[in-house]
């Protein structure tokens, strides 16, 4: 388990609290830094024929732009940078965390539930300015009977609050789990040697490409979930 270790690369204390610099916060930096540059190097020349980089970033920007239009609608459009920002940080946060030697940040719980806890408030605070106090309908679900209120709208509240440790768990527990089989089965790679180890090899290569499926599906489904979630404070649909 000591890949998944936070280790202080630049010990900082302020106001008696540690916030030194770790390699969580070295990988999402590099993250941050990776993503940009991707763009800028795939759409500097701009091809009618794109290439295969410019092919990949347009695909990516047209995959989300789809997914915002498909669940939110042309409403939700305008708060397409910031999904898009959110898929794209966990996709390459989660395809570094497959790198040898490297650290898987979406396998702590306290990172994906800041991100979790940062998608409801900012959705909670766009229900209410869109909606004001109208957006408390949300509880009250349409066609309820007056008798059934009370214990639909506790339920529909809980529901509610739990949402960022649901949308958190989620993709902590995936990406903790398939990082600590790859470890396990390199561990049988290199205890078994060149006789036995041959097994273990071929597993092992298998589930990286599972892994990296994984990774995808994770951003995605973290992604069509806050999308939901919009779609909920944009439009008040009860589902």
């Amino acid at each position: 388990m000591q890949q998944f270790e936070i280790k202080r690369l630049i010990p900082i204390e302020l106001f008696g609290y540690d916030v030194s610099f770790t390699n969580a916060s070295l990988f999402m930096v590099i993250a941050l830094a990776v993503i940009p540059l991707f763009y800028l190097i795939a759409m500097n020349r701009r091809a009618l024929v794109p290439g295969r980089l410019q092919s990949t970033a347009e695909l990516s920007y047209e995959f989300i732009a789809n997914m915002v239009r498909d669940i939110v609608g042309e409403k939700g459009m305008k708060y397409f940078p910031w999904i898009f920002t959110i898929f794209m940080f966990i996709l390459v946060l989660n395809l570094l965390g497959l790198l040898p030697y490297s650290f898987t940040v979406t396998s702590h719980i306290i990172v994906t539930f800041a991100l979790a806890a940062m998608v409801w408030l900012i959705i909670t605070a766009i229900g209410f300015m869109n909606h004001g106090v109208g957006f408390l309908k949300l509880f009250v679900p349409d066609g309820v009977p007056w008798w059934l209120l009370p214990i639909i709208v506790v339920i529909e509240l809980i529901s509610y609050l739990i949402r960022p440790i649901s949308h958190s768990v989620r993709l902590f527990a995936n990406m903790m789990a398939g990082h600590a089989m790859l470890k396990v089965f390199a561990g049988f790679v290199v205890g078994l040697g060149v006789l036995g180890g041959w097994a273990p090899l071929v597993f092992l290569v298998g589930f990286t490409g599972l892994e990296l499926v994984v990774a995808f599906l994770q951003a995605f489904i973290f992604t069509v979930l806050t999308c939901i979630y919009l779609n909920d404070a944009v439009n008040m649909h009860h589902h």
